[in-house]
């Protein structure tokens, strides 16, 4: 396994992964995803409230990755699908993040699409099913379920 996460630690961060959970910097109003002990937003502030962000955002940048370019986590799905597209989304408010973006088939997403983030298995380590946010082009597609 290319980036090893022991059950434990995985476990500390499901509110994180499963509900998008960020903090708002008590000193400058900034917005940090993931959580940090300092601001990335004003490198000072060490005091934070939790907050609930959207899952909303558009998509700025993106690339698709095939066969050995998957780190070994994900090599069985590059495998069985060929490739795959991982995005920097911006989120509504403010942070990017880097996921992977479902649901565009073998089109090329458009760079400012509007993306939403869906819980999806992300992968299998040590017998327990790792899930997670993806992010999936915004719009009335009905929701599918984890793992698809």
């Amino acid at each position: 396994m290319g980036a090893h996460v022991s059950i434990a630690m995985y476990q500390r961060n499901i509110p994180l992964r499963y509900r998008l959970v960020g903090q708002r910097c008590q000193t400058c109003g900034g917005v940090n995803f993931p959580p940090r002990a300092v601001c990335s937003q004003c490198s000072k502030g060490t005091r934070f409230e939790d907050i609930q962000l959207s899952g909303r955002g558009v998509l700025y940048s993106w690339t698709r990755i095939a066969g050995a370019g998957a780190p070994s986590e994900f090599a069985a799905q590059a495998q069985a699908l060929g490739s795959f597209v991982v995005g920097l989304v911006q989120l509504e408010e403010g942070p990017r993040v880097v996921a992977q973006i479902v649901e565009v088939g073998r089109s090329a997403p458009r760079l400012g699409q509007r993306v939403e983030a869906v819980l999806r298995r992300i992968y299998e380590e040590d017998g327990v099913i790792r899930y997670g946010y993806k992010f999936r082009p915004a719009g009335d597609a009905a929701p599918t379920p984890p793992g698809k």
